[in-house]
């Protein structure tokens, strides 16, 4: 009989259904292995806009801490004023909150506060302008620093003028006779607390200011000096708020 062949059975590959395995991972070529290049995340938190809101929450924060302090000094004001005392007399308790009458330059003093706020808010926005910004990331001059400088110097301006305002709003309220020194009324020890604690805030900040303003000749990419304006303007809108509280409570809460 002749001799027949048969040819070896041909093993064909079989492909995991994937039950009860892993299921498949698709994944994007990285050009040679370069750990992925923009897909990585750590870089994606890393970049301007993200440091510019790590930097927001931690003055924020802090600012918060700032308006509670603010907060628990109008509480002490209320609680002082509904206070009473023994009289050595009568034997009864009496109160001896008497009001202060608010120099009237406290006023102008307020506009002008206010007014640094907007010029403030001002050079924040053009410090932010999309389109001088990308002028200044691709080398092509300053624009957006250019635009900003006048609001801020104008802000410095009218800060001074504020607290040169507050000093004769106090020679005057001395003058009257209730000097911080001689402490007539607790309505006047409050006063010279509540407004010396706020202007020292604000020479704090005048010093941000001042400190902005160098930095700004200095530092040479565009999203630093975006950060330093920034953070300056929230905080010179933050001792804004502040003084329109303390204000208001001096003249309505007596």
């Amino acid at each position: 009989m002749p001799a027949t062949f048969t040819r070896p059975p041909v093993e064909t590959e079989r492909k995991d259904s994937g039950i009860g395995g892993k299921p498949p991972v698709a994944r994007r070529p990285t050009g040679g292995g370069g750990g992925g290049g923009d897909d990585d995340p750590r870089r994606e938190r890393s970049g301007p806009r993200e440091l510019l809101y790590r930097v927001r929450f931690f003055e924020l924060s802090a600012l918060a801490a700032d308006m509670l302090f603010f907060a628990l000094l109008v509480l002490f004001f209320f609680s002082r004023q509904a206070g009473l005392r023994l009289d050595a007399r009568t034997h009864e308790f009496i109160g001896d909150w008497q009001p202060v009458l608010l120099p009237p330059i406290l006023y102008l003093n307020t506009a002008a506060l206010l007014l640094s706020t907007l010029t403030m808010e001002a050079a924040r926005r053009n410090i932010f302008r999309e389109f001088d910004a990308l002028e200044e990331w691709l080398g092509l001059g300053r624009p957006a620093l250019r635009r900003a400088l006048p609001w801020l110097a104008a802000t410095a301006v009218l800060g001074a003028l504020f607290l040169a305002g507050q000093w004769t709003a106090w020679q005057q309220l001395t003058a009257e006779g209730f000097g911080f020194d001689r402490w007539a009324t607790p309505a006047s020890y409050f006063f010279y607390v509540m407004t010396g604690l706020h202007a020292a805030h604000l020479l704090a900040g005048m010093a941000a200011l001042l400190g902005c303003l160098t930095a700004l000749g200095f530092l040479k990419r565009v999203e630093f000096r975006q950060i330093v304006v920034d953070v300056t303007a929230w905080y010179w809108h933050a001792m804004s708020l502040a003084w329109l509280l303390l204000l208001a409570v001096l003249a309505l809460g007596q």
